[in-house]
């Protein structure tokens, strides 16, 4: 800005320059109706430009344009009679204290400044107020002070004049030079020389700018009647003898004002008193004063101050202070007692604590040096037994069972006050009816109550702060109430804000201590100093139970008004309950399962709340209980997963366990075992048959031994060996194929043999002759003897239909004693088993007049 204002006063400067060196008279020239205006009013100017006396303008086509301070404004243009170009501008609202309005004229298209007029806008002087003068005394002028009012925003001349008048100051006899305050001061001080002492002099201000004058209410006045005297000093002060609670001050005048008769104020106050004691209209020529109604034994502090006795001027300043301590005397007045007394040893003594409060301002009469505790009251020339002497306020002593009163005193340097009689009465009287409370400020509690509707002499308040901060004997307080009818009382004692406080209330009987009514309060509330400790106790998969720690009593901070639990799931929405104070636990119901959670607890009191730390929490997909139903479930399963595991694993061992596994020949290795006896033997075989077949060529019977039974369809008795001879070779039956014998022919008188039972015993199997198995080669030699030492068991019952076990061939033959109808039934019935066992298609037991059976092989 200030840049910019130097620019411009540059620019205007060398313009004005240039004009001059041209030899030309003025080109142009801005007016203004009032450079001092009324603020708000509205300001007409007009710019004037000579084109012919403008070096470079002259035939060119002149634009003007205007400028308040740094704001661009267009006004009217047109020509004068006399040629030249004139624009006019009108602001109707000027609301600026101070602006300049700049004139342009723009040629060959630069803007050239051509004049500027400065405007001043603001209101009238305002009437100045409160006018007052003082004579100082010390200094021998008179200095006056005024309101200003309002400012005008305009520049002013500010004055106090002043003239020696006569009378009322109807007449101004001289006038005085005017006095001109220093620059922003609103007062004025007039030397001694002008003044004209005891005589009235007219005195006002006046206040001038381009807008109007205002002057103050004239003051007139006579010098000394507004004098402010020089402050007294205090010489001594006194006890009187005689007046006990009487003192006797003395003081001086100041030298500058002793010839001028004053009247004085003094003023005391104690270390404890919270303000100043005044004693007005002091009035003594010998500078003397008495006052009575001190406390005895204290220490005041003293002050004074004067003024004309006409009470016209002003007060001088307050004296230096003055500290005087009274005498003492002996205390006077009774103390307020309470105790506390608990059996010992069996009931036979008892533990007192006495408790006292100290005697008020009035009461003590110097400084307490001390307390005494007797069981008898002082006796005159008798040594005092005291139990306690102390300086404290309570004392702890024991006394036999029945021992029912004691004596208390205080004491100072003058002599002790009469005895306090305590006595212990029993606390079995009736109780209040009701009490509450209510808060007074931060440190201190109003206590209701409600009387009983015994006659009561007073009461006791009792009172500490929970949790007691230190022994409990010590951090309690208490006070005496003595007014009978009281209902309400106020506690201050140890009062503190955010702190819970038990009271108690005891009636006093004439013969009784009433039992004790209790409630708890605070004096202020606010919010918890932390919330609850959160922790899940359990979860499931649709519930959540929480509990928390009660905030221990000394962070509540007020009464715990209730608990509210939030959660909220991951989706986002958050759900709320509200429990009681006395909730410690909770369960949050309607979880989905297999969710996280988002769970906190706010503590609320009747002044804020607190919010804990967040708990995170997930929901399982199953209960426990499901899970304990489950785990059986599948316990089992596995188990018989496993069992039917092994028994398909080893279904054979299972298998034998259930169905024993009898040996089927016909899946023996017997079917296709030939001995290496048989390859010494060549059968015959026939030229033409059926390929693939087995013919059978020869056939030896093996007996077991000479104790064989022979079967039971033999028609031969056996023919028994003699003992330890070898048994003879078997007789063939069947020769070479080549008999021609047809293949299901039989001989004539043959008997067809009967079904054949396999007995328990081992059995031989006998020597079978053939040509070849089935798809055997024809060059190959078939083996002519097999023979077989095996003693596995036979089948030993013949059942109607076969089982796997047993031998298919003998259920082909008809049971004993019967014959077969046709012999194509055997070979049909014969033709598969045989076929699968090649050891056995020649197979006969006991005879060959059957083994045309055969020839099909």
């Amino acid at each position: 800005m200030a840049m910019h204002w130097k620019s411009e006063m540059l620019l205007g400067c060398s313009t004005l320059f240039l004009l001059i060196l041209r030899g030309a008279r003025a080109c142009g020239w801005v007016t203004v109706d009032s450079p001092t205006t009324l603020l708000g009013s509205t300001v007409t100017a007009s710019c004037t430009i000579q084109s012919n006396r403008c070096g470079g303008l002259e035939g060119e086509e002149i634009q003007i344009t205007w400028r308040l301070n740094h704001e661009s404004m267009s006004g009217s243009q047109h020509k004068s009679i006399e040629g030249a170009e004139v624009s006019n501008l009108t602001i109707s609202h000027f609301n600026q204290t101070r602006a300049k309005l700049w004139c342009f004229v723009v040629g060959n298209g630069t803007p050239q400044r051509i004049g500027m007029a400065e405007i001043h806008a603001g209101y009238p002087p305002s009437k100045p107020e409160n006018l007052t003068c003082m004579m100082n005394l010390s200094e021998n002028c008179l200095t006056c002070h005024w309101d200003p009012g309002l400012d005008g925003h305009l520049p002013a001349r500010v004055a106090l004049k002043s003239s020696k008048s006569r009378g009322q100051c109807e007449v101004s006899q001289e006038a005085i030079p005017d006095c001109i305050p220093q620059a922003g001061q609103n007062d004025c001080t007039i030397p001694r020389r002008f003044l004209q002492l005891y005589q009235k002099m007219d005195i006002w201000v006046s206040v001038q700018n381009a807008l109007g004058t205002a002057e103050s209410e004239h003051l007139c006045i006579d010098p000394m009647d507004v004098a402010k005297l020089d402050p007294p000093v205090l010489k001594s002060i006194q006890s009187l003898p005689f007046q006990t609670d009487c003192i006797s001050v003395a003081w001086e005048v100041a030298p500058t004002s002793s010839h001028i008769e004053q009247q004085c104020e003094l003023r005391y106050m104690t270390h404890e008193d919270p303000g100043w004691t005044l004693v007005p209209n002091i009035v003594s020529p010998n500078l003397k004063t008495h006052h009575c109604g001190f406390l005895f034994g204290r220490e005041y502090r003293f002050q004074m101050r004067c003024m004309r006795v006409t009470a016209m001027g002003y007060w001088s300043e307050w004296s230096p202070g003055w500290n005087f301590t009274t005498h003492e005397k002996a205390p006077a007045g009774k103390l307020d007692v309470w105790w506390k007394m608990t059996p010992v040893d069996s009931g036979k003594r008892a533990e007192v604590q006495l408790l006292w409060k100290p005697l008020k301002q009035n009461e003590m009469n110097g400084r307490i040096l001390g307390y005494w505790v007797s069981l008898n009251p002082r006796q005159r020339n008798v040594e005092l037994a005291a139990v306690c002497n102390t300086t404290e306020m309570q004392c702890n002593f024991s006394v036999l069972a029945g021992v029912r009163r004691v004596y208390l005193a205080a004491y100072n340097s003058a002599g002790e006050s009469a005895a306090t009689e305590v006595i212990f009465l029993e606390k079995k009287g009736q109780p209040l009816a009701g009490i509450h409370t209510s808060p007074c400020d931060e440190h201190s509690l109003w206590v209701h109550w409600e009387a009983p509707k015994a006659a009561v002499t007073g009461y006791i308040l009792e009172w500490h702060q929970t949790p007691l901060l230190g022994p409990a004997k010590s951090s309690r307080s208490w006070q005496v109430e003595r007014n009978r009818s009281a209902t309400k009382a106020l506690i201050r004692e140890n009062i503190e804000p955010f702190q819970l406080y038990n009271i108690s209330v005891y009636p006093l009987y004439a013969d009784a201590v009433g039992l004790p009514l209790h409630t708890a309060a605070y004096s202020k509330e606010k919010a918890p100093s932390r919330a609850p400790k959160f922790r899940l106790k359990s979860v499931s998969k649709s519930h959540a139970e929480l509990s928390w720690d009660p905030v221990p009593i000394e962070m509540q901070n007020g009464f715990i008004t209730n608990y509210t639990i939030f959660w909220a799931s991951t989706a986002g929405d958050e759900l709320r309950a509200v429990v009681n104070s006395s909730f410690t636990t909770f369960t949050v119901r309607g979880l989905l399962p297999s969710m996280m959670y988002k769970v906190h607890i706010m503590a609320s009191t009747a002044a804020g709340s607190t919010n804990s730390t967040t708990l995170t929490l997930v929901t399982p997909v199953l209960d426990e209980k499901e899970i304990q139903y489950l785990l059986p479930f599948f316990g089992l399963v596995c188990v018989v997963l496993v069992v039917l595991f092994v028994c398909f694993q080893k279904n054979r061992r299972v298998k034998n366990q259930f169905w024993p596994s009898v040996p089927d020949p016909a899946n023996s290795s017997l079917g296709k075992w030939v001995p290496a006896d048989l390859q010494q033997e060549t059968l015959q075989t026939a030229s033409a048959r059926e390929p693939g077949l087995v013919t059978i060529s020869d056939i030896t019977v093996l007996e077991k031994g000479a104790e064989k039974k022979a079967p039971l369809w033999g028609k031969k008795d056996p023919v028994p060996a003699a003992a330890g001879s070898v048994p003879a070779l078997p007789k063939s039956y069947i020769h070479p194929s080549s008999s021609g014998l047809p293949s299901g022919s039989r001989a004539p008188g043959e008997a067809r043999p009967g079904s054949y039972v396999n007995s328990a015993g081992a059995v031989q199997y006998a020597k079978v002759v053939a040509e070849g198995y089935r798809g055997q080669q024809q060059h190959v030699p078939s083996p002519l003897y097999i023979r077989s030492d095996s003693t596995q068991p036979l089948l030993s019952e013949s059942t109607p239909s076969p089982k796997p076990y047993e031998n298919l061939w003998f259920h082909g033959a008809p049971q004993a004693g019967l014959h077969c109808q046709s012999s194509q039934e055997d070979v049909a019935f014969l033709e598969e088993p045989l076929i699968d066992f090649p050891l056995l298609q020649g197979l006969k037991i006991d005879g060959a007049e059957d083994l045309h059976d055969f020839q099909r092989f």
